[in-house]
C-alpha cells in the first residue's frame, strides 16, 4: 500500500483554509497564503500605505478571509488597521506563541510557518479592543506620556529654583500647587522681593508666611532665571495640550454612553471626595457611571483616573473572558501550573507586561494600609508570605470585583477589616476543632484568657 504524502506538512486538518500570516518588520512585510489558492505563495510587500492596500487586494484574490501577524513593535498597527478596512478579520499573536521550528530561520520561513499554524488553528489572539474603545485607550496613553512630560519639566523647576537657593519645595508640599505656581509665575515676571513673593500665599498653606518669606531669600542669577522661565513655559504647554486629551476623552465617553443600551439615573455618592493629582478636567466619575451603569470607583484601591484607565485597557463588557478566572489569568495574576508527571513543579504568577496588571497592583499597593476587607487580607498574607505576594493576591481580588462588576452589574459594599478578621478567625477556628477532633481531643475555651485549650 502506497504512504500518503504530506508535502513536509503535519498530517492535520487544516481548520482555516482561507488562512493567512504576515511577518511584520520596519521596511517589507513578508506575506504567505494557502499554497492551494496561488502559484507564489509568499510575497514580499512594502510599508507604504499604497503597498498595504496592494497587500490587501492580494489576500482578496486568494480567497483569504483571516490573517494572522506577529505583534513586532508599533509596525503592525498600520497593516492591521487597512486589513479590517478591507473587511478580514485580523489575529494579533504573541511572538511568543509562534516561534519557528528549529532550523534556518528566515522571513519567508517565518511568514509560511505562521500560516500554517494559523491554517490548524493552532494561533490564539491577543485582546485588542474594538471601535470606541481603542480612541479611549489612545487618548489615555497620550494623555499619560503627557504627564510624564510635565513632570520632566517640574524637576527642572526645582533645580532652576535650587539653583538660585530658593528652598520652595521645603514650606511647599507641591511646587504646582496654588502657592508654588502665584510664586514661581511672580518671580518669571520679575518679581524679587520675598515679602511680596511670600504674599502670594495660599490660605491653606500650612507652612508661616515669616518661613516663606526667609525661604525666598536666594541668589538672583539671570540664567537660572531664563531656565525657570523656559521650564515654566513647557509645562504650560504640556498642561495645555492636557486639555486638549480631556476634551477628547469626554466626547469619546459620552459617545459611548449615548451608545450604550444602559438606563442609569445618578450615580451613588462618592465614597471619597479626595482629589488626586493630575485628573482630567471633567467629571470622570459621572462619565464612567453614565457609560458603564455601574459606580467602580466604590471598589476600595479604584479612584475615578485609575478605574478609567482599567476601562480603557479591558473594555467595557469584558465579555472577551468567560469568567473571572479567565480574566485573571490573562492578567498573569493567577497562580501558574507547571505540572510534569502528575507533580506541581512550580505554581509561580507568569511575567507580564500588562497595563491593566500593573494598575490592579498599584491599587493593591495603596489599599494595604487601608482599614477594609481587602486591607487586612494584604495584611494577613504579607506577615505570612512576603509583600509581593501579598500584592499579587490583593490585586486579583480587586480584579475579580472589576470583572463581576463590568460583566454582571454587581455592586461592591465593603464589609470592613473588624468582619474580615471576624471570618477569618472562625475558619481558623472550625479548622482547629476539626483536626482535634480526627485525633481525638475536643477543644474548649480556657476559662481566664479566653483562648482555647485542648482536653
Amino acid at each position: 500500500m502506497a504512504r500518503k504524502k504530506t508535502g513536509g506538512r503535519p498530517d492535520l486538518k487544516q481548520v482555516n483554509a482561507g488562512a493567512a500570516a504576515i511577518d511584520i518588520g520596519s521596511t517589507m512585510h513578508m506575506a504567505a497564503v494557502n499554497p492551494e489558492h496561488s502559484d507564489v505563495p509568499v510575497r514580499s510587500f512594502g510599508t507604504f500605505t499604497q503597498d498595504l492596500h496592494e497587500l490587501a487586494e492580494w489576500f482578496t484574490a486568494c480567497g483569504v478571509r483571516s490573517v494572522a501577524m506577529e505583534s513586532t513593535g508599533v509596525y503592525w498597527i498600520p497593516a492591521y488597521e487597512i486589513l479590517e478596512q478591507h473587511g478580514f478579520h485580523v489575529v494579533l499573536v504573541n511572538a511568543r506563541y509562534a516561534k519557528n521550528v528549529p532550523g534556518r530561520k528566515t522571513d519567508v520561513g517565518d511568514a509560511s510557518w505562521l500560516q500554517q499554524l494559523h491554517a490548524y488553528g493552532l494561533l490564539r489572539g491577543s485582546f485588542r479592543p474594538d471601535g470606541e474603545i481603542a480612541k479611549l485607550r489612545a487618548y489615555l496613553r497620550q494623555r499619560e506620556r503627557l504627564v510624564e512630560y510635565a513632570a520632566a519639566h517640574i524637576q527642572h523647576m526645582q533645580k532652576a529654583l535650587m539653583e538660585m537657593n530658593l528652598q520652595l519645595h521645603h514650606v511647599v508640599s507641591d511646587i504646582t500647587g496654588a502657592t508654588g505656581m502665584q510664586i514661581i509665575r511672580a518671580i518669571v515676571a520679575g518679581e524679587r522681593d520675598p515679602g511680596v513673593l511670600a504674599a502670594f500665599r495660599d490660605v491653606r498653606c500650612h507652612s508661616p508666611i515669616e518661613t516663606i518669606r526667609a525661604a525666598l531669600v536666594g541668589n538672583d542669577r539671570e540664567e537660572h532665571i531664563f531656565a525657570l522661565a523656559q521650564s515654566l513655559q513647557l509645562y504650560d504647554f504640556y498642561q495645555a495640550r492636557m486639555l486638549d486629551c480631556d476634551h477628547k476623552l469626554e466626547a469619546v465617553m459620552a459617545e459611548l454612553a449615548a451608545n450604550g443600551d444602559k438606563v442609569v439615573g445618578d450615580p451613588p455618592r462618592a465614597r471619597t471626595k479626595t482629589k488626586q493629582v493630575n485628573t482630567p478636567s471633567f467629571d470622570v466619575r459621572a462619565a464612567l457611571y453614565g457609560m458603564l451603569g455601574v459606580d467602580l470607583t466604590q471598589i476600595h484601591g479604584l479612584g475615578p483616573q485609575l478605574a478609567l484607565k482599567l476601562v480603557g485597557e479591558c473594555g467595557t463588557d469584558l465579555k472577551a473572558w468567560p469568567s473571572a478566572k479567565h480574566f485573571t489569568s490573562w492578567l498573569c495574576l493567577a497562580p501558574g501550573n507547571k505540572i510534569s508527571g502528575g507533580r506541581v513543579l512550580s505554581s509561580r504568577t507568569r511575567r507580564s507586561s500588562s497595563r491593566a496588571a500593573a494598575l490592579l497592583r498599584l491599587a493593591a499597593t495603596t489599599i494595604g494600609r487601608s482599614d477594609t476587607a481587602l486591607g487586612a487580607f494584604y495584611r494577613r498574607l504579607a506577615a505570612r508570605a512576603g509583600k509581593a505576594k501579598a500584592v499579587t493576591a490583593t490585586a486579583r481580588k480587586i480584579a475579580v470585583l472589576f470583572y463581576n462588576a463590568l460583566r454582571h452589574g454587581m455592586s461592591y459594599k465593603d464589609p470592613g477589616a473588624a468582619h474580615y478578621e471576624e471570618r477569618y478567625r472562625s475558619r481558623v477556628l472550625g479548622n482547629l476543632q476539626r483536626r482535634a477532633k480526627a485525633f481525638g481531643f475536643v477543644l474548649r475555651p480556657a476559662p481566664e484568657q479566653g483562648e482555647l485549650a485542648v482536653s
